[in-house]
């Protein structure tokens, strides 16, 4: 259920500084939009830049965060704008008018997300310019307590499609800054699809190490900590590109680039054409005096369009079996999968999912799968081919997705087989052709009551609230890689801190953690490491990556607590940490509090969590585990704390724990 308010004042000035031929700058005219709070502020100017004569006009940018009386500068003075083949929206643009400003109060619900009840408050302000040839275009400023967010409006009618060139956008960011971001794939076969490293805190200024640019999303701070952002786009509407940071900044200023024209096999093209009106995504800076002011944003989905699905009831997040982790051939055995159902049942988790390839399955057919875990309780998910002309991946079943008659057919078989939910994989690109697809697959998938999860797929980008039913995404170097890359065990511990502050904080990440068993590759990070990945990470499904068997294994704590961990919050909080090193964070269901942690240090780490930041007054029963002697070993304790005392976890090298607390009985 979504409600929005808002309380918009008359068409004015307020919040306009005409700034008519002022000293040397040039500046024509400037707006700002400031939030409730007072601790960000989104500025615009119109200015004619040195050298430029008549006809130079431009728009640029900067957002300023902090007190009132002490705003540090977080995105300098940063260019705008669009061009479109007979159409330029950055040079010799005209004010025309404004609106606003108009405060913004939403609340509205997440069926799964960081929290379920979502709040945001922010200042809107709408502008208006006129180019050279009268059409106009509009700009539209979002300052919220947590972050600033802008989008482009073109309204000037048109007979026929607009080609798009480029967009002008910019951010500026300080030449002291540090920078969290990784660099955007090299086209494969199985990319583009987000999977590459994050750098650690790098120096801003940094080029990309190929031509294909940075991806999003971009966390950096101030030289004094005392300003942290996150960059990244959101609302990314079927009409638009998938954007990304052109490899070479300016300095320290990083422009917009689009999609590469050998994305997705070559199909489509890497700009969209416009049919007039259109509008852009939006792009987002998130900001805080912390990293955890990042974490605990919702901004992404805050800006993103309201529920399209009215109902709700039949989207349910949950635990899922997962069997191509510890065996790649089982989703072509039917006996297999019913020992993963069975084992769901078992545990009490909500799904099955069968993976790549069931289409030719064996001793026994995918129906006799579906009936076996209907009579057990258990949901089953199946696996897709995104398929199409934009992948050459053989696995099956493939080309049921894409064609929208094929599409709509499969959905309502799938309905009536009592299927819950899909995962649809390898879309290997960020064109508009591409991002449309992912919108026509939610849209249809709504229609048929079936839920989604995007795998060899591009970034969340608000989606999860317009479209709840998705409840996942992959987008990220997951623990699936301890199969096939040989860095990874060596990498995951550090990428692993620097995950939720990055990749997770925009939206649900499907990892598929707790990889305890063997693999390709032996992992480095601890088993407590691994079960703190389950709370760590958030995903409206959780894929179990491991054998039933080596879960069943686990001692009595860590197997209980893996058989009732939830996987839809209520509420998050941060409680410590720093990107790169370490971090713990806790999650809310009902009354009960769950705090995982990780080390991705290689030598140990004490981690001192106030838990009154968060936990109401009062005693409360806490279930601590933790790593033991050993990185394969568990220490547990229970104890009665006040939710004032301290609480200091030691974690080993790649470590990790978790903790459970409920309110004393």
């Amino acid at each position: 259920m979504e409600t929005e308010r808002f309380i918009t004042g008359p068409m004015c000035f307020y919040g306009m500084l005409i700034l008519s031929c002022l000293t040397a700058s040039s500046a024509l005219a400037a707006w700002d939009v400031t939030s409730p709070n007072g601790q960000v502020r989104l500025s615009v100017r119109l200015t004619r830049p040195p050298g430029f004569g008549e006809g130079g006009e431009r728009l640029s940018y900067q957002v300023e965060h902090g007190p009132a009386d002490a705003r540090r500068v977080i995105i300098a003075d940063s260019p705008m704008g669009l061009l479109l083949e007979h159409q330029d929206f950055v040079n010799a643009l005209r004010f025309d008018s404004v609106e606003g400003p108009r405060r913004i109060e939403e609340r509205y619900s997440m069926p799964h997300g960081k929290r379920r009840e979502c709040r945001n408050v922010g200042q809107a302000l709408l502008l208006r310019f006129r180019n050279a040839g009268d059409a106009v275009m509009e700009l539209e400023l979002r300052a919220y307590d947590d972050g600033a967010a802008f989008r482009y409006r073109l309204l000037t009618e048109s007979k026929g499609p607009q080609t798009f060139t480029a967009e002008n956008t910019g951010f500026n960011l300080p030449a002291d800054a540090k920078m969290w971001l990784h660099p955007y794939d090299k086209i494969t076969t199985y990319s583009p699809a987000y999977e590459t490293y994050f750098e650690n805190g790098i120096p801003a200024g940094s080029p990309a190490p190929t031509e294909m640019g940075w991806a999003f999303p971009v966390l950096f701070r101030t030289a004094d900590e005392k300003h942290w952002a996150l960059i990244t786009e959101a609302d990314v509407g079927p009409n638009c590109y998938g954007a990304r940071l052109a490899q070479q900044p300016e300095k320290t200023t990083y422009r917009i680039r689009l999609p590469d024209p050998a994305e997705g096999n070559g199909y489509g093209a890497p700009a969209p054409a416009l049919t007039l009106p259109w509008q852009s995504a939006w792009r987002v800076i998130i900001l805080g005096d912390s990293p955890g002011d990042i974490v605990e944003s919702t901004l992404v989905q805050d800006v993103s369009e309201a529920s399209r699905v009215k109902d709700v009831n039949w989207i349910h997040p949950g635990r899922v079996a997962w069997s191509w982790w510890s065996d790649q051939a089982s989703p072509k055995d039917a006996a297999k999968q019913k020992r993963f159902i069975d084992f769901a049942a078992e545990m009490g988790w909500e799904y099955v999912l069968v993976d790549a390839n069931w289409t030719i399955i064996d001793n026994g057919s995918i129906h006799d799968v579906i009936r076996y875990a209907k009579d057990k309780g258990i949901g089953v998910l199946l696996w897709y081919n995104s398929g199409g002309p934009h992948n050459v991946v053989t696995e099956k079943p493939r080309d049921c997705f894409f064609f929208p008659q094929v599409r709509r057919h499969e959905l309502q078989l799938l309905k009536d087989w009592g299927v819950k939910g899909v995962k649809v994989d390898f879309f290997q690109s960020d064109k508009p052709e591409i991002i449309a697809l992912y919108h026509a697959i939610l849209k249809d998938a709504a229609d048929f009551g079936i839920m989604v999860n995007f795998h060899g797929c591009t970034l969340p980008r608000g989606w999860s609230r317009t479209y709840p039913h998705l409840m996942s995404m992959e987008a990220i170097r997951g623990e699936e890689c301890y199969l096939f890359d040989s860095h990874f065990p060596d990498r995951a511990p550090v990428q692993n801190t620097i995950t939720p502050f990055t990749r997770n904080a925009v939206g649900p990440m499907d990892y598929t953690p707790m990889g305890l068993g063997k693999s390709n590759h032996p992992r480095k990070t601890t088993d407590a490491h691994e079960l703190a990945l389950t709370v760590l990470f958030e995903s409206g499904w959780v894929h179990f990556a491991d054998d039933p068997d080596v879960y069943r294994n686990l001692p009595a704590e860590p197997k209980q607590f893996v058989r009732e961990v939830p996987v839809a919050w209520d509420d998050t909080r941060f409680v410590t940490g720093y990107p790169g090193r370490d971090v713990c964070l806790a999650r809310r269901k009902g009354e009960t509090w769950y705090l995982a942690g990780v080390n991705g240090q290689n030598t140990p780490c004490e981690q001192k969590l106030d838990l009154g930041k968060f936990l109401p007054a009062g005693r409360y029963q806490m279930t601590l585990i933790a790593d033991g002697q050993g990185s394969r070993e568990f220490s547990t304790q229970t104890r009665t704390i006040n939710a004032a005392d301290p609480v200091q976890v030691n974690l080993l090298p790649r470590g990790g724990f978790v903790a459970r607390l409920t309110p004393a009985k």
